[in-house]
C-alpha cells in the first residue's frame, strides 16, 4: 500500500511510519519543518514539506497523487487559537479536498476523544481545539472517501502494551501512542472498517483482535 501521511513528524506519526514501512509500505511523510525532514526519514518514509495552511489544495492533491490512503494526524500543539483552526480544522478540510481530487479512497483521521480533559481547568485554547476537532470530523464524515475517525484518549509516550479497548464508545482513559500507532496501522489494512469513529485507550484486548472485532 502506498501511504501518505500528514503530520509524519508527530508522536503518533513516527510511530506510525515506522510501523508501515516496517510491514512494506511504501509511505511518504509530509512534515511542516525543514527540520523534521530527518525524523521522518529515520522512520523509513520519504519525507515532503508542506504547509496546511500555505498550501492549496490543488498542492496537497499533486502530492496526494498515486497514493493508496492518507492519514492525517496534524495538529498546531496549542500554538495558538488561529492556528489550530487553519492546521486542525481548515487543513484537515483540504487534506480531504485533496485526496478527492487526487481520487485516493482511504482516509484515516486521528483525532481527539471528547471527555479529553473534562476533569480539569478548562482553557480557551483547550476548548477551542475539542471544538475544532469535532467540527473537522463531522466534515470528514460528510465526504464521500471510505474515511475512520480514531479518537484517542490522552496519550502517553511510555512504552505501549499492544493491548487497548475500541469501540464507537468507550469510558475515557489514556492510551500510549504506540498504541495508537498499532491500531492505525491495523485498522488502516481491514478494508471492513470504513466509515466509523472508533474512540481508543488503554485495555486488555491485542490490537489485531481488537480492530478485527470492530470490522464484523
Amino acid at each position: 500500500m502506498k501511504v501518505f501521511q500528514i503530520g509524519a513528524a508527530g508522536g503518533v506519526g513516527r510511530r506510525l511510519a515506522e510501523r508501515l514501512t516496517a510491514r512494506g509500505d511504501e509511505v511518504t511523510g509530509m512534515h511542516r519543518s525543514p527540520a523534521q525532514a530527518g525524523t521522518v526519514q529515520a522512520a523509513g518514509a520519504t519525507p515532503v514539506t508542506g504547509d496546511l495552511i500555505e498550501d492549496s489544495v490543488e498542492t496537497l492533491a499533486a502530492r496526494l497523487a498515486g497514493h493508496d490512503a492518507v492519514v492525517f494526524s496534524a495538529g498546531a500543539h496549542g500554538t495558538g487559537l488561529d492556528r489550530t483552526t487553519l492546521i486542525d480544522g481548515k487543513g484537515l478540510e483540504k487534506a480531504a479536498e485533496a485526496a478527492l481530487r487526487a481520487r485516493v479512497p482511504r482516509f484515516v483521521l486521528v483525532s481527539v476523544f471528547p471527555d479529553a480533559l473534562r476533569d480539569g481547568e478548562r482553557s480557551e485554547g483547550f476548548e477551542h481545539y475539542i471544538k475544532v476537532k469535532k467540527t473537522a470530523d463531522v466534515y470528514l464524515t460528510r465526504t464521500g472517501l471510505d474515511w475512520l475517525i480514531v479518537r484517542p484518549g490522552t496519550l502517553l509516550d511510555t512504552p505501549g502494551t499492544g493491548r487497548v479497548t475500541a469501540g464507537p464508545a468507550v469510558e475515557y482513559g489514556d492510551v500510549h501512542r504506540d498504541d495508537v500507532a498499532a491500531f492505525v496501522d491495523a485498522a488502516l489494512h481491514e478494508p471492513a472498517l470504513n466509515r466509523v469513529i472508533v474512540e481508543l485507550t488503554s485495555g486488555d484486548t491485542p490490537v489485531v483482535d481488537a480492530v478485527a472485532q470492530l470490522a464484523r
